[in-house]
């Protein structure tokens, strides 16, 4: 799985890129149905927006962005969301199968 973590308007601070490892490790058990995890945090006027692109091994795609006031609790919900997405997409495929 390749995982690209950039930034819009800030620097992806050390603290942040273990902060992202760290959550990463929650969603070991997907390692074999994604191909990409293509993080962008970005620093907005009012706070931060993290987003994230999903590249799924059977060719779907998948978008998810959030945004809040506090980068560690957009993380948060980011890490949140992706894992109902790909729970989701992976019961999908189950029940095809």
């Amino acid at each position: 799985m390749n995982i690209d973590i950039k930034g819009v308007h800030m620097d992806v601070s050390k603290r942040v890129h273990d902060y992202m490892n760290k959550k990463l490790k929650r969603l070991h058990y997907a390692d074999d149905l994604l191909i990409d995890l293509l993080f962008t945090l970005t620093q907005e006027t009012k706070g931060y927006a993290a987003d994230v692109n999903i590249n799924f091994r059977w060719g779907m795609q998948a978008h998810i962005k959030v945004e809040d006031f506090n980068i560690i609790k957009a993380i948060d919900q980011l890490f949140d969301k992706m894992d109902e997405k790909i729970t989701r997409e992976k019961e999908k495929i189950q029940d095809h199968a």
